[in-house]
């Protein structure tokens, strides 16, 4: 029988929290500048883009998207859906710097580790409001 999210047990206690939260506040601050530069317009992001051939409409999605897991990232309840946000642009950008454009895809496979672990560790507060919300309905 599978576990509910309840009864998954906590794992370090306050120095594990510490930690996350020093990685959270990290990494909103890097979402917060990637996502700035691409919403206005840097001349590096509108290359890199332009590289990409889609389009610049994906700049401004993607910059929307970093911009919101950044602020995702630092509200307690919703941090594991900003790392879930931050994993998906993050894969993707991944992907496309393997095949698409010629970068290396290392700082981008970085940033989706580190949002994964945060993803992954702070999953409880998420899902906690998702179930609130699905018994509640």
């Amino acid at each position: 029988m599978p576990r509910s999210v309840q009864s998954v047990p906590k794992v370090g206690g306050k120095a594990r929290n510490i930690v996350l939260w020093v990685l959270q506040v990290i990494l909103a601050l890097v979402f917060v500048m990637a996502g700035a530069s691409k919403m206005a317009g840097a001349q590096d992001m509108v290359k890199v883009f332009q590289d990409v051939g889609v389009g610049q409409w994906l700049r401004y999605v993607t910059g929307s998207l970093e911009l919101a897991g950044a602020v995702l990232l630092l509200v307690p309840r919703l941090s594991a859906l900003g790392g879930l946000v931050l994993t998906g642009v993050m894969a993707g950008a991944f992907l496309t710097c393997l095949f698409v454009i010629d970068q290396s895809p290392v700082p981008a496979a970085v940033l989706l580790i580190l949002a994964a672990v945060v993803m992954w560790n702070r999953r409880e507060l998420t899902l906690g409001i998702v179930g609130k919300a699905v018994t509640s309905a």
